[in-house]
């Protein structure tokens, strides 16, 4: 299967009329001295890997040079920056799907511009209309600080003059109540009737991702990606460590405690194969499938007994992600007639009880908060405290 042509690695050429190698790069072409030679060709090799690291393009600023770059070149070139730098496991994290979210009014009103132009004045009319799109002021806030760190990125790679980032930095964030724009709802623990009303409308895994969270606190993607092996099952109260979660990437560790109960929900799920992920989607489809056939009232035709497509576009896999799992409790939800909750709520749920029986210090830890305050704002405040010493002095 040949290559695309936009993807393509420029070649190694002769340049007949001087007898020199020649690659083009950016449509200039690059002489690389004597053709044949080990030096051309080490020079040719430096300049593209230099190509290659900058994004298919040769560093150096744009400002005052014929090859002044627009918007949409600045932003494509960190997109894919993006895509290769935000990774884990192998696998691409959430975080190139914000980026795109982010950077999508930019292009649009401003795609065709010279990025040296692109000032504070440019930078809040995109502002202006991501608050128009009906955006809280906390995610419009994130999202323009996305775009000004993708203009610091090709700062860094010589793509512009650094006086376009320094002017974009000028532009300060939304403040509470001093800005026309809405403001978010905070995440609320969700009630357990809403909870337990699900349980018939998701697969067996589904429940069990659901029921460890309400034990233990867990994230979303740290009970979507447990493993036997990352379980140390040596102790009374067994620790996970989560092979990947929010906090990697700063070098911390993330102990999750597991005590009798979680460990009761936990062992019919330890496989043999100590790398496996213990929740499979595709499990759970081949579950489905077979209650669905012991539940018929009518035997199967012999033309429908294997009516699987030989390449279907979707296949189940071997994992649950944080969207796959949230997209499972919607469908429950919907099913049971209960309005819409998503799991880190349940996260919410647990911070409130541990902070609530055992105090703020405790709940810290659990729930792996390097900061009481972090806690604070996924805890409930415990209003029955507060009637219950009113009662007494007030």
């Amino acid at each position: 299967m040949f290559a695309s042509p936009r993807f393509r690695t420029p070649s190694y050429r002769l340049h007949k009329p001087s007898n020199q190698a020649v690659v083009t790069l950016d449509g200039r072409d690059k002489y690389l001295g004597r053709y044949g030679t080990p030096e051309s060709r080490a020079e040719y090799d430096r300049l593209i890997a230099e190509w290659l690291s900058h994004g298919r393009r040769l560093p150096g600023p744009a400002s005052g040079s014929g090859t002044d770059l627009t918007v949409n070149e600045i932003l494509l070139a960190y997109l894919r920056h993006a895509d290769s730098y935000y990774t884990k496991g192998g696998r691409p994290t959430s975080e190139p799907k914000n980026i795109r979210l982010a950077l999508r009014p930019l292009c649009q009103l401003y795609g065709h511009t010279l990025a040296r132009d692109l000032g504070p004045l440019r930078l809040k009319t995109t502002r202006q209309a991501m608050i128009e799109s009906d955006l809280c002021r906390s995610e419009v806030n994130k999202r323009v600080r996305h775009i000004i760190r993708a203009f610091k990125w090709a700062v860094g790679e010589e793509m512009i003059p650094s006086s376009v980032y320094q002017s974009l930095k000028a532009v300060s964030g939304l403040r509470r109540g001093r800005a026309d724009v809405r403001e978010s709802e905070p995440v609320r623990p969700v009630p357990e009737m809403f909870v337990d009303a699900i349980r018939p409308f998701v697969s067996h895994q589904v429940w069990t991702m659901i029921e460890l969270q309400r034990l233990t606190g867990m994230r979303p993607g740290e009970v979507t990606s447990m493993r036997s092996c990352d379980i140390d099952t040596s102790g009374r109260v067994w620790i996970y460590t989560p092979s990947e979660h929010k906090t990697e990437h700063h070098g911390k560790e993330r102990p999750v405690y597991l005590g009798p109960r979680a460990q009761a929900i936990l062992k019919p799920w330890f496989r043999t194969n100590l790398t496996a992920y213990l929740f499979s989607p595709r499990e759970a489809m081949e579950e489905r499938r077979v209650r669905m056939r012991q539940n018929r009232k009518t035997p199967v035709q012999p033309s429908q007994q294997n009516r699987a497509k030989p390449r279907p576009k979707k296949t189940p896999g071997e994992r649950y992600d944080t969207d796959s799992y949230r997209r499972a409790i919607a469908y429950g939800c919907k099913r049971a007639g209960v309005p819409k909750w998503h799991p880190h709520q349940l996260r919410h749920n647990a911070a409130t009880w541990l902070r609530k029986e055992f105090g703020l210090d405790v709940a810290r830890v659990i729930l792996g908060h390097s900061s009481p305050a972090v806690t604070e704002i996924y805890a409930e405040v415990d209003q029955e405290k507060a009637i219950a010493v009113m009662e007494k002095v007030g």
